[in-house]
């Protein structure tokens, strides 16, 4: 999902002197790679999640939490890692978030429990919250404004390159070697980062920023989203049902306390004030909801693929690789596109034609031929993104002054990165009741063993991913994988079908929050 959020963010009070042409490279290179490292990570995770899953014998819900345990640290500190950046030194912090992301990728390499795995997932968030705010800033810092533009051009297409391999290099090396070597692929490219940055990249501070961290707002922020995904991934279960909703309560109280202590706090991480504009906060919260829908559902799409499909771990990566291509190729020429029809045309279309593209995933079905049913998908969702990539970037840095174009930016890449951490769980949540609903009418009448029974009540919080037991009489596998693929492919239609609603509802916030004025005549 980050693919679509990295938005160019200056967060600088003034540049250092001018960079000779081979230090200026190499800070380039670091800031890229650095960067690349995480997006490349969190993009080819999803696609191994359906291994990872068979190899280390976990369900559905600890699934969730290999991507949400990330998601949820990095949308909750990448504000404040921002900040520690301009208080305490770019370079420092951002070699500090590499080193983390990198030596958290070694414990995810090794992990032998699902368990493992989530806890060092949640540690490379914790790191790629100071590394990814950091890299943008090291080149807003190192190089003048003449040079800045074309260095954060070549920052941001090597960031969309990263995002469209990815997928396809985590199935490649899952398939043909291990999926644990997608998290030690991380190990050279964060030490030569490190070395790059140690040795070349100059240290810079902002010099007006306070020396007040909201440290205090980022706890209640992480705990107010931790607990509200921790009950909406309990629920998918029905399992201990009153302690989730009480959980899920609890975690609104928390953010409510958030929101009012964001409110008065002396230096906020998330400035409320600047809500005010309504193309700030009209453009804010068609990012939660359109993110919400791209983040929630595509995390589903891997399991669809590998495990009811049956396309192997490369054909599952390239199975996207349409809508990845279309959103490097064509995002450019929609900036030509706002300044001829305006921004709110170009937010309500690109969400329209989204919504048409989640649409086409719902009714995707089962073992029809990829060119009929996920490519379609694929490449009208492509086309939809491309279509409200840059004009939402464009709106959200042009709705408050260019001071604050920085916080502008990192607070709808903070908002669009939480909308999916909410997403995937409650799209998970969709998804279940679809999923047990069909499954409990069909299994009841199968024909199965006792043991094959007590298989499938053992294992039924696993069953949610398209999963089937191993334990599976034999006999009896043909019948189960017929009810389970069915029931699954009812469940990703509502999801997809819950996407498609969430597009269409940020149509309707672009249609009536933007004034349509058109980019060559707001700059």
């Amino acid at each position: 999902m980050s693919m679509f959020v990295e938005h160019p963010c200056e967060r600088v009070g003034r540049s250092l002197p001018p960079l000779a042409a081979p230090r200026g490279t190499l800070v380039l290179a670091a800031a890229v790679l650095g960067s690349g490292m995480a997006l490349l990570d969190g993009t080819a995770v999803n696609v191994i999640l359906p291994i990872v899953q068979r190899d280390l014998h976990a369900n559905a819900q600890f699934m969730q939490w290999v991507v949400e345990g990330y998601a949820l640290f990095l949308s909750a500190l990448i504000l404040v890692g921002g900040a520690l950046g301009d208080v305490y030194g770019r370079r420092k912090m951002f070699v500090a978030g590499v080193a983390l992301f990198s030596g958290a990728s070694i414990g995810c390499a090794f992990s032998q429990t699902i368990e493992q795995l989530v806890i060092a997932r949640c540690v490379q968030g914790i790191g790629a919250a100071l590394l990814v705010p950091e890299s943008l800033a090291l080149i807003s810092a190192q190089f003048d404004p003449k040079a800045r533009g074309k260095a954060i051009g070549t920052w941001a297409a090597f960031s969309a390159i990263s995002g469209a391999v990815g997928p396809v290099l985590g199935g490649l090396i899952a398939q043909n070697f291990s999926w644990r070597w997608v998290f030690l692929l991380n190990v050279p490219i964060g030490a030569l980062v490190i070395f790059i940055s140690t040795r070349w990249i100059r240290e810079s501070r902002d010099e007006s920023a306070g020396k007040h961290i909201d440290f205090a707002g980022a706890a209640l922020a992480t705990v107010g989203l931790g607990a509200l995904v921790y009950s909406l991934i309990q629920l998918q279960n029905g399992f201990h049902e009153a302690a989730a909703l009480l959980i899920g309560a609890a975690s609104l109280i928390v953010l409510v306390l958030f929101v009012i202590y964001e409110r008065r706090a002396r230096s906020p991480m998330l400035p409320l004030k600047f809500f005010r504009s309504r193309d700030f906060a009209g453009a804010n919260a068609y990012t939660f909801l359109l993110y919400a829908g791209l983040g929630g559902s595509l995390f589903f799409v891997p399991f669809d693929l590998i495990n009811v499909q049956h396309y192997t771990p490369v054909q599952a990566g390239a199975a996207m690789l349409p809508m990845t291509t279309i959103i490097f190729l064509f995002s450019r020429f929609s900036g030509g596109l706002q300044s001829r029809f305006g921004s709110r045309a170009m937010l309500t279309g690109g969400a329209v034609v989204a919504a048409l593209g989640f649409g086409l995933f719902a009714i995707a079905g089962q073992g029809r031929s990829y060119w009929i049913s996920f490519f379609p998908a694929s490449v009208v969702l492509g086309i939809g993104a491309a279509l409200f990539v840059a004009p939402l970037t464009a709106t959200v840095m042009n709705s408050l002054e260019t001071a604050h174009a920085g916080v502008a930016s990192g607070v709808n890449n903070a908002v669009a990165r939480a909308a999916g951490l909410v997403a995937v769980a409650a799209l998970g949540l969709v998804l279940s009741a679809a999923f047990y609903r069909t499954y409990d009418a069909q299994i009841g009448h199968a024909r199965l063993t006792a043991q094959s029974r007590q298989a499938l009540t053992r294992d039924r919080a696993r069953l949610l991913t398209g999963y089937v037991p191993a334990s599976i009489a034999p006999a009896d596998r043909p019948s189960v994988r017929a009810i389970v693929d069915r029931s699954f492919v009812d469940g990703f239609a509502l999801a997809m079908a819950t996407s498609a609603a969430l597009a269409l509802a940020a149509a309707v916030i672009a249609k009536i929050s933007f004034s349509g004025v058109r980019l060559a005549e707001s700059s």
